[in-house]
């Protein structure tokens, strides 16, 4: 075994055993990477005012304490509403129910030419019913054995106390923790790491921090559109649009849809309908043409199919985690591919040229063209293959 197969076979099973341990211990890592995500997202801010002349403990109190004001003022802001929101849900349910059963079901069952029999709205409704009350005894009965078990309730504190204590010491020492993986890389691959860290570094910022920007922009103005159109629920649907825009087209229809529902149920005209149709173009444009461009920019390159798919295989393979951490890691991979697809073109397997293949002939031709007499190559099937038939 040559030196050079040595060192990658050990690099390789030092590689698989971190990832062994990462999975070992992936039930508890969830406080962990959540405080990751605030340190990353903190640091650029640190940086900066440790460059105008602050000490970085100095620095990482302040970001620290920004960070931990605008959280909890969002809660304050938010818990109240999300909660006269979900009430005023809860009191409108029975005219949902109602427009479900009487104007909805027979419409569907009018134009899909279904048999009564088979299309019984009573029925149905009954069954959905059942299934929320069902719903809502399995959620009490999860809450009494959490509530009842000490154990997990103390798992539960922990995890939230760990955040943010992980976060600030994290945060504080983010630079020496880079500056002490740096330096245990190998040498030898030090150089390519480090660019790929870089390029890593820089599309992970582009879309955290930018895609976060653009949830709250999308949640703002729809729900403040809404809200202005007069719809009831409109706060909350802005407010789930844009927390589920970080994945293509999915906040616009869950949005679209709830607030045409909303509109129809409320006030069954076509002039709310059409304002809710403009509301959702114009938030549409507005992401696609300012927001998104401006903010997150056409550097992670992450296809729509490749988004959805990273989401369900995050989800799939570690839960909530799993969906929290999807896009990251897919941008991650992103630069990663890329970097694979270079060195591929750089090697002999792609650039050296073959001998040719002897089932197939080269068949020259000279073609006259108004430019003058061009000579031209066709490749057809071998001169014992009467079958073949050569293009033209």
């Amino acid at each position: 075994m040559t030196h050079d197969t040595s060192r990658r076979w050990q690099m390789l099973a030092i590689t698989a055993a971190i990832l062994y341990v990462f999975w070992l211990l992936a039930p508890v890592l969830m406080p962990f990477a959540f405080a990751a995500m605030l340190a990353y997202m903190g640091d650029p801010l640190a940086d900066r005012l440790q460059r105008l002349g602050m000490g970085r403990t100095l620095a990482v109190s302040i970001v620290f304490t920004v960070l931990l004001l605008l959280t909890v003022g969002a809660l304050l802001l938010l818990i109240p509403l999300i909660s006269r929101q979900v009430d005023n849900l809860v009191q409108n349910l029975p005219r949902y129910v109602d427009w479900a059963r009487n104007t909805a079901m027979p419409w569907v069952q009018a134009k899909l030419h279904l048999d009564p029999s088979a299309f019984d709205t009573d029925r149905l409704m009954a069954q959905l019913k059942e299934h929320i009350g069902s719903i809502g005894d399995a959620a009490s009965t999860l809450l009494g054995k959490i509530s009842r078990s000490s154990l997990g309730m103390v798992m539960w504190l922990t995890n939230l106390v760990l955040i943010p204590v992980v976060a600030f010491y994290l945060l504080r020492d983010w630079n020496r923790l880079v500056t002490w993986i740096d330096r245990m890389l190998p040498r030898s691959v030090e150089p390519t790491i480090r660019h790929l860290a870089n390029e890593a570094d820089s599309v992970l910022g582009a879309f955290v921090r930018g895609q976060l920007l653009v949830m709250l922009a999308l949640g703002i103005f729809y729900g403040a559109s809404l809200t202005i159109m007069g719809l009831s629920v409109g706060p909350l649907i802005g407010m789930v649009a844009g927390l589920l825009s970080f994945v293509p087209y999915l906040g616009f229809i869950v949005g679209f849809g709830s607030a045409l529902i909303a509109a129809v149920v409320q006030y069954g005209d076509w002039n709310h309908i059409l304002l809710v149709v403009g509301i959702f173009t114009a938030g549409q444009l507005l992401e696609g043409y300012v927001l998104v461009p401006r903010l997150v920019g056409e550097k992670i390159g992450l296809h729509p199919v490749a988004v959805i798919f990273s989401v369900l295989a995050g989800g799939y393979l570690a839960g909530f985690l799993g969906v929290l951490l999807a896009l990251p890691a897919a941008s991650v991979i992103l630069v990663l591919l890329r970097y694979l697809a270079e060195r591929y073109k750089q090697s002999d397997l792609y650039m050296e040229e073959g001998s040719g293949d002897p089932v197939l002939t080269e068949v020259d031709a000279t073609v006259d063209t108004p430019e003058g007499a061009v000579k031209t190559s066709t490749i057809v099937g071998h001169a014992d293959d009467k079958d073949v038939v050569p293009p033209r």
